[in-house]
Formats: C-alpha cells, structure tokens, sequence
C-alpha cells in the first residue's frame, strides 16, 4: 500500500510540475513576477535584508545565445568597497567604448572592423579604447585578434545599459 500512495504522490507532482511549466509567466505578464520569485528564495534566509537579481536571456545579431543570472544580498552589497566598482563604470563611461562593444556584440570584432566605422577615431584610439574595455573586464581577445565580450558580461552590460537609461 506504502508503495502505490508514493507512486500517486509523485504522479501529482509531475502533474503539477507540468502544468507550472505550461503557466510560467511569460515577459509582461503578471506584475513582479521575477521579484516575487526573488522575495520567496529570501524568505529561506532569515538574516537576509533582501537582495537584488538581474537575469536575461539574449541571443545576439551573430546568433550567439547567452543566458545569465546573479542574486546578491543587500548587506554584501552595502558593504562591499564600492571604489573598486570604479574602473568597469569609467570604461564604460566614454560614447566611443559604447558603440565598440555594441559593434563587437554585432559581430565586427577586429581592429580592422572597427576602423572601418566613422566616428571611432584613429586605430591608436581604437587601441587605446579596447584596452580599456579589456582591463576593466569588458572584453577579451580571441585569437586572430578578434575582440569579445566574455559570455558571463553580456546579460551584466545590457543591463548596466538598461539602467543607465532615462
């Protein structure tokens, strides 16, 4: 008898997980729904002061598709050194960095590419902005000096760009 009341137990449950699966809130549906979810994995840890997530899925014009996520607690964050936040915020903090990585995120990733465009200045230059973008963990270089943004930085950039917006 102990055997058959498991069996029923676990074919309710994958019952209920597959009708979870067919329900899950899609982009724009139901208010809150990622910060709901956020909220009851908080409610586990009892000394939490709540937290943030950003998570995104993306499949890029090149066709490359990254997914990501990253929780942090509020108490880490407030007591994290926030200085050293500095350089991967100034790198970004210039208009001709910006369009380099969206051109590498588009697919033009040398060099060459790059100084094809108007407006990004002389190769020096472009050097000069790659470097920065790669000390400050932007971008990395692939061989046959070909530029990327690392897969773990995808989702971080757009939504560094999502914030910055008005």
């Amino acid at each position: 008898m102990e055997l058959e009341e498991r069996v029923a137990d676990l074919e309710r449950r994958l019952t209920d997980l597959e009708a979870e699966r067919r329900s899950a809130p899609r982009l724009g549906e139901g208010d809150f729904w990622a910060l709901e979810g956020l909220k009851n994995q908080l409610a586990e840890l009892t000394a939490a002061d709540g937290g943030v997530l950003f998570t995104g899925t993306v499949r890029l014009p090149t066709g490359e598709q990254y997914e990501w996520q990253h929780a942090a607690l509020t108490g880490g964050l407030l007591d994290d050194d926030w200085p050293a936040a500095a350089e991967p915020l100034a790198a970004l903090g210039h208009p001709v960095r910006l369009r380099l990585l969206r051109e590498i995120l588009g697919g033009r990733r040398t060099a060459a590419e790059l100084a094809e465009l108007d407006g990004v200045g002389t190769t020096g230059q472009i050097y000069h902005h790659l470097s920065r973008l790669t000390g400050a963990g932007w971008l990395h270089t692939s061989g046959r000096g070909r530029h990327e943004v690392p897969p773990g930085r995808v989702v971080p950039l757009l939504v560094v760009l999502s914030a910055a917006r008005p």
